[in-house]
């Protein structure tokens, strides 16, 4: 099948993988052959070897109310999340559709996780009943439709970390169940088959630990056992999935025990986290400071490293509005992201992909 009538097909082909993932549906809607070219995985490799992929920062994040004045910011009382993205190269931001069925919003504390061109969503709070939810969301950049995943198994889970290989596999560790009791158990997700496998148990529970996937190894950091409400750990186990055993555990991981949310994956077997105020990365186990954050983000929602960039989105304090400031790692300066005010609510969850 000819892709573009006229055109040798490696000059349409190089044509197709220009095209920017918001006009992916209408690419797919044009005919078979298109439909089939972008469906491919080797359409999605091509494009990222040319410099044409997008990279894109997901979060949920809570509405906010418009009818307060310029310059006024305000999140209403019972908050009402969706989903919302950035495109921190070109500084665009817009909105997923809603999922069917939650009228009222997104579960609250749901984690997010990317696996090739699906974005999968996992859990949270049912903001009607205030239940735990162990539904699954999958919505596809390609074709811009939801689907139903099969439900997270294992009984309740919440506040659990949460990552994927970014090909085929999320994977779930930690949390705690429907009476605070906090988890040991681990899960990963097949988002092709839409099934869930089982994982060997970790060493210890890990109640809001941060989950991070790194070179063929799941990386479980912080989080606290029952006995411990919210003091945080230092530790981190990992899970290598070649011998598919959890590593023993490093006690001294963290450089204080704290809240591990803003840890994130970087280059080159790197991690980077804000702490206190500071930008610091970690690298063969050492962490060194790296810069400080801007006033405007002090308090981070979420952080993702890519390409020698930094991306920080948080506020100045509690009940200000959210802002956006990307740290450049090569001269270590920063950039502030224009921030339109209806996506400067609170941000909850987030993960970074690159279609």
């Amino acid at each position: 099948m000819v892709l573009i009538s006229g055109l040798p097909d490696d000059i349409a082909y190089d044509c197709l993988i220009r095209i920017q993932y918001d006009q992916f549906p209408a690419m797919a809607s044009v005919c078979k052959g298109w439909k089939a070219e972008v469906e491919l995985p080797e359409f999605h490799r091509l494009r990222k070897a040319g410099g044409h992929s997008q990279k894109l920062m997901v979060m949920v994040q809570s509405h906010v109310v418009s009818n307060h004045g310029v310059g006024v910011f305000k999140c209403p009382d019972s908050p009402v999340y969706r989903l919302t993205l950035c495109e921190p190269d070109l500084g665009n931001w817009s909105e997923l559709p809603p999922l069917a069925g939650f009228a009222t919003g997104l579960p609250m504390f749901c984690q997010l996780a990317a696996v090739g061109s699906d974005l999968v969503v996992i859990g949270g709070w049912d903001p009607m009943t205030w239940t735990i939810s162990n539904s699954v969301f999958v919505y596809n950049f390609v074709s811009a439709t939801w689907r139903r995943g099969v439900d997270m198994p294992g009984g309740a889970r919440i506040f659990f970390g949460c990552s994927s290989d970014s090909d085929r596999m999320v994977f779930v560790a930690g949390g705690h169940d429907d009476e605070k009791n906090a988890l040991r158990s681990a899960i990963a997700y097949d988002v092709a088959k839409d099934e869930w496998i089982s994982l060997p148990d970790m060493a210890r529970e890990r109640d809001e630990c941060k989950a991070i996937f790194q070179h063929g190894k799941l990386h479980v950091i912080g989080g606290y056992c029952t006995e411990k409400q919210g003091r945080f750990e230092r530790s981190t186990e990992t899970f290598n999935i070649s011998t598919w055993q959890w590593d023993q555990v490093q006690d001294d991981f963290l450089l204080v025990a704290t809240c591990p949310r803003t840890c994130v994956d970087g280059d080159d077997e790197t991690m980077y986290m804000c702490r206190g105020g500071d930008v610091v990365k970690h690298r063969r186990g050492t962490w060194k400071f790296v810069a400080k954050l801007p006033a405007q983000v002090r308090n981070p929602a979420c952080v993702t490293a890519w390409q020698g960039k930094v991306l920080v989105i948080g506020c100045a304090g509690f009940g200000e509005p959210h802002m956006a400031y990307m740290l450049h790692l090569d001269n270590y300066t920063w950039t502030k992201l224009e921030t339109p005010h209806k996506y400067s609510g609170h941000v909850q969850s987030s993960c970074h992909l690159e279609i």
